[in-house]
């Protein structure tokens, strides 16, 4: 997503004086500190560690097995081969009359030491087994018997009822690739990108990277790989995002979108009151490890540990690097409407409140007449401006404003309640989308607050959306949980006919607590500052969304192609035909296959899609020559996806060598060179997980529409796409207005003929362009008729829908 964004900033941040500061410490020390904090976020779990650890046994086969034990000693037989008499040797005498407790004891111990044993060489051959990674290498539809042997034991060794953290332990380390192999792939990656004579600039210095320093440097991550339990993912994490001092909106916060086509109610508190119920409900299946871990192939379990700071979590600011703060519990959210700031408790003493209550308080914000103080109608635009200034300006808040500021922070999420209404209108369909995109990218600047782990946006008219911090995890986290909410909330939950929450009120509920923040006047300068530049950042935004209705992803899997390289082609295609040439694109790929594994980069432009894109611009190119070469293409693509999802890409590799070559103060041409380049096209696709949640068959329309994000460079575009059911594709771009080479819905235009122009190749002649061309009005992604259940009598799938 916008990591793209970040990767690029983060060289910035290393160059200034408090970052050198802190880079000084021996990088043995850091190695160690790493490991020290990997071992810490262990222990933090320590009893949902004990009760999932066990996995792929239970408590109840210890209970099984100590029974067993005692029964052969009934029988006078001795499983323990004389080892439960040396136990029993060993503990203290208490008397003759205490004999058989003593046996009992020994029984125990000897059973809690089999059983640990047993469990551990449980651990120990799955952890083995995820280890193997031929599977992802095999051509898509075709099974090797290897492969087969290795899910069949994988499935022996895996448990039978897995919870969320369950196979934490067994999942395997990173690994780090081979230095000369990961040089050699980004010589392979950027010489498409390059002129001759700065490819063999750029040669000369890896050749000299690999001669002098790559062996040190690479000696140095291998000790992390042994000590730490990633070797990357927290260097990311602090280097990446929390010592960015950019300001959080558009260039790290990305977007969820809610249902394109539909709006279950027009009730703007009744929307927040489900949707925050759902939400809620979610954590609480959460904190009872109730939500099943994420299995590819139905088999091989993906990490989970991003999955604890979903909720009450808050990117703090400081002046050199902000900090993660992370609470156990929170038992309201914080609400923000018309400037003022709300606390709304969302438990009572029979648990959580029931959607009816919360749209009860919801409405009484809603209602509630007062203005906004002085400056605290703008207050969250600091939230929006570069790190240190707002770490600054935080010091006096937390002074002055010490109850509201925590009231904030320590909520369970945000919620803004927003005066306008959004999503698809029938009067302008693009314009709409568009305005919706941008109000939940960047909003007005102050009606966000961006350091919340989440904001979820409702609209005027019960539209919804969601506002995400990056540092905490990836998007198919919050999308994970997204895509529970509007399911829950829809279908679960559901409304009544007149369009409000099911339930009755609660009138002996308190009202919501309104935050008083007493403002010092040295900071309303400030205020007024960051105001102006989130207005200039928000401004300079240009969202377009479109769906993509000639086909899908059904249409794809006919042609025996990955529906992602298929897509990704399309943009290589699409980009050079809106700018003339070839550049680095960023597509994210998730490394979860590994324990604390965040994500990789899949340099999508290879001298493979260059060929294709030329040759679909050659008008002596045939067809058959054409669909040849992109064939070869996608082939390229899927085996760089793959390399990158096994642990073996490219540029978290580079980026931990360079870290390490900082703390040990090396400097590296060629480092410094990888870590400077530009990324104009930054891609992402937005996986749908939980296909059972939805009924994409009979109810298409009821399915996210996807998100976005920023560009991650000034003249560049930011670009994720989603799958919606079989035959839609939703696109997100966005490019920045003060740029004159970008322009979002150019680039848009150009997709959509590159992607016909793609399906066209795997047809006998060229019929089915013009087919897709002469459908008009009835495809086009901005349908016409589309539902929008606003009186709650339109038809909304109730008991189709799995839970």
């Amino acid at each position: 997503m916008a990591e793209a964004h970040q990767a690029v900033g983060f060289l910035p941040s290393l160059t200034s004086d408090g970052a050198e500061v802190e880079l000084s410490a021996p990088v043995l020390q850091e190695i160690y500190l790493s490991g020290l904090r990997s071992w810490k976020r262990h222990l933090l779990r320590f009893w949902n560690d004990f009760l999932t650890g066990v996995l792929p046994a239970s408590p109840l086969s210890w209970l099984f097995l100590f029974s067993a034990i005692q029964l052969a000693w009934f029988l006078q037989l001795d499983p323990s081969l004389g080892l439960m008499e040396k136990i029993k040797e060993l503990l203290p005498d208490w008397g003759g009359q205490h004999h058989g407790l003593r046996g009992v004891l020994a029984a125990a111990l000897f059973a809690s030491c089999l059983w640990g044993a047993l469990v551990f060489t449980l651990h120990l051959a799955l952890r083995l087994l995820l280890s193997y990674h031929g599977w992802l290498l095999e051509p898509h539809g075709a099974m090797s018997s290897p492969t087969k042997t290795w899910l069949a034991l994988v499935r022996i060794f895996s448990g039978r009822h897995p919870v969320l953290f369950s196979y934490q332990r067994s999942l395997p380390r990173q690994p780090v690739p081979s230095v000369q192999d990961t040089v050699r792939k980004y010589l392979d990656s950027v010489r498409p990108v390059l002129s001759d004579e700065d490819f063999d600039g750029t040669a000369v210095l890896a050749e000299e990277f690999l001669r002098l320093q790559a062996s040190l440097l690479q000696g140095y991550l291998r000790l992390k790989s042994w000590w730490a339990s990633n070797y990357v993912s927290d260097w990311w994490e602090e280097f990446v995002y929390l010592r960015s001092r950019n300001s959080l909106m558009v260039n790290s916060n990305y977007y969820m979108m809610d249902f394109l086509y539909v709006t279950p109610t027009p009730l703007q508190a009744a929307r927040a009151g489900n949707a925050v119920h759902a939400l809620l409900l979610y954590r609480h299946r959460l904190n009872r490890q109730e939500i099943p871990p994420t299995l590819l192939m139905g088999m091989r379990p993906l990490c989970s540990a991003q999955y604890e700071k979903i909720f009450n979590t808050t990117r703090v600011p400081g002046v050199q690097k902000d900090y993660i703060r992370h609470l156990h519990d929170s038992r309201h959210v914080a609400v923000l409407h018309r400037g003022r700031f709300f606390r709304v408790g969302t438990h009572s003493r029979n648990g959580l409140l029931s959607p009816r209550a919360l749209e009860q308080q919801f409405q009484r914000i809603l209602d509630d007449p007062s203005p906004a103080c002085p400056q605290e109608e703008h207050l969250a635009a600091l939230t929006a401006a570069p790190r240190d200034m707002w770490a600054q300006v935080r010091r006096s808040l937390k002074t002055q404003a010490a109850e509201a500021l925590e009231a904030v922070e320590g909520a369970a999420f945000f919620v803004s309640l927003d005066s306008e209404p959004a999503g698809l209108t029938k009067e302008d369909p693009a314009a709409s989308l568009d305005a919706y995109a941008h109000a939940l990218l960047a909003g007005q600047g102050h009606d966000r607050w961006f350091d919340k782990s989440f904001t979820l946006i409702v609209f005027s008219n019960g539209k919804l959306g969601l506002s995400v911090e990056h540092s905490w995890a990836d998007c198919p986290i919050s999308g994970h949980m997204w895509e529970f909410t509007l399911a829950t909330e829809c279908f679960q939950l559901g409304y009544l006919a007149d369009g409000h929450c099911k339930g009755h009120p609660d009138p002996t509920l308190p009202e919501p607590q309104r935050l008083q923040w007493d403002l010092p006047e040295q900071i309303h300068p400030s205020i007024s500052l960051a105001l102006r530049g989130a207005k200039t950042l928000s401004e300079n935004i240009d969202c377009h969304i479109f769906p993509f209705s000639h086909f899908g992803k059904s249409f794809i899997k006919r042609c025996h192609l990955s529906s992602d390289s298929f897509i990704q082609m399309a943009l290589q295609l699409a980009h050079f035909r809106d700018r003339g040439r070839f550049c680095l694109t960023y597509e994210s790929a998730m490394t979860r296959l590994f324990l604390e594994g965040r994500t990789e980069t899949v340099r999508s432009c290879t001298r493979e899609a260059c060929n294709f894109v030329r040759a679909m611009e050659n008008r002596e190119k045939t067809d058959p020559q054409c669909l040849a070469l992109f064939r070869v293409a996608v082939d390229k693509h899927q085996a760089l996806l793959k390399t990158a999802m096994s642990g073996q890409g490219v540029d978290r590799h580079l980026f931990a060598l360079y870290i390490v070559s900082r703390f040990l103060h090396l400097q590296s041409p060629f480092l410094a060179q990888v870590h400077s380049e530009q990324w104009q096209l930054s891609t992402s696709q937005i996986p749908v997980q939980q296909m059972h949640l939805f009924d994409v068959h009979n109810y298409p329309d009821y399915v996210s529409s996807g998100g976005g994000f920023g560009p991650a460079d000034d003249h560049g575009y930011g670009v994720s796409y989603i799958f919606l059911g079989n035959d839609m594709i939703t696109f997100h771009i966005s490019s920045k207005k003060s740029s004159t080479k970008t322009d979002s819905h150019r680039l848009g235009q150009h997709i959509e003929d590159a992607l016909l122009d793609i399906a066209s190749l795997f047809q006998e002649g060229p019929h089915l362009k013009r087919q897709f061309r002469g459908l008009g009005e009835e495809v086009s992604g901005y349908r016409c008729g589309f539902v929008c259940s606003q009186t709650g009598d339109s038809e909304t799938p109730t008991t189709s829908t799995d839970f």
